[in-house]
C-alpha cells in the first residue's frame, strides 16, 4: 500500500492525464466522405497565403437548415476541397475568369461531420457541439500530422451558428 501522500500524488498524475488525453482532438470516427461531389458546392475560397483554394461542398439538408436559422441536422456534413494552383512564371497564382485562381492538383480535404453524442468526450473549453473534424490527404487518407485540436479552436468563437464559420454564406447557397 502506498503512502497517503504518495497515493495523493499518483492520483493527481493520473487526472492530469485523463484530462491531457481527452483534450486531445480527435478524428477516429470520420471516415472519408466519398459522396460529398454529390452535395452542393457552396463556397470557394482563395487562399492567396498558401496558394490555394478551397472549394467547400454541404449536404442540401445543411442549406435547408441555414436558410430557416436553425442548427445543422445530425448527419451534416461538410467537405472543403483544398487545391494547389496554377502559377506564372513568377510563381504567382494566375487568376480565371471567374476572379478566383485556376485549380491544379487536390491537395488534401477538410471534413466536419455532426452526430449525435458526437463531441462529448471534449472538454467545454474544446468542445464544438456535436461536430468532429479530420483533415485528410490527397489520397483520401487521414492525415496524422495534423493537429485537429486547431479545427476545434478555429471554429468554438462560432457557437451561436453551430459552429460553421460562414453560416450567413450558407443561407444564401445553392439558389
Amino acid at each position: 500500500m502506498l503512502p497517503r501522500k504518495s497515493s495523493a500524488v499518483l492520483m493527481a498524475s493520473i487526472l492530469i492525464l485523463a484530462g491531457f488525453c481527452a483534450a486531445q482532438a480527435g478524428g477516429d470516427k470520420l471516415h472519408f466522405p466519398e459522396s460529398y461531389a454529390k452535395s452542393v458546392k457552396w463556397l470557394i475560397i482563395d487562399k492567396p497565403q498558401f496558394k490555394r483554394i478551397h472549394e467547400y461542398y454541404a449536404t442540401p439538408e445543411a442549406l435547408e437548415a441555414a436558410r430557416k436559422n436553425q442548427p445543422m441536422p445530425d448527419g451534416t456534413v461538410f467537405v472543403g476541397v483544398q487545391y494547389q494552383v496554377q502559377r506564372d512564371a513568377q510563381g504567382n497564382p494566375i487568376l480565371g475568369p471567374d476572379g478566383h485562381f485556376i485549380k491544379a492538383n487536390v491537395s488534401g480535404y477538410i471534413v466536419m461531420e455532426k452526430h449525435a453524442g458526437w463531441g462529448s468526450e471534449y472538454p467545454e473549453q474544446l468542445r464544438n457541439g456535436e461536430w468532429e473534424y479530420q483533415i485528410f490527404k490527397e489520397d483520401k487518407t487521414p492525415n496524422t500530422k495534423v493537429k485537429l485540436s486547431v479545427c476545434f479552436e478555429c471554429h468554438k468563437p462560432f457557437a451561436s451558428q453551430d459552429y460553421v464559420q460562414a453560416y450567413e454564406k450558407l443561407k444564401g447557397a445553392g439558389r
